[in-house]
């Protein structure tokens, strides 16, 4: 594999697919704190995105020896 890519990096496509998909955002129900599901995805999406990237970060940084 070439130095400076690792497959760890395909997981950064996750946070970037899964908003793009309309089928999560159909309907109003489920209600989160009174917020309807739309506003609270968006959260939720922010927060994946953070999860992912602090995953792939971890397992591609490379230490010195």
């Amino acid at each position: 594999m070439d130095k400076g890519r690792s497959r760890w990096n395909w997981l950064l496509l996750i946070p970037i697919i899964i908003p793009l998909v309309p089928a999560i955002y159909v309907g109003i129900e489920p209600r989160l704190f009174g917020f309807p599901r739309f506003y609270w995805l968006q959260l939720a999406f922010i927060a994946l995105g953070v999860a992912v990237t602090v995953v792939v970060y971890r397992k591609t940084r490379h230490r010195k020896p």
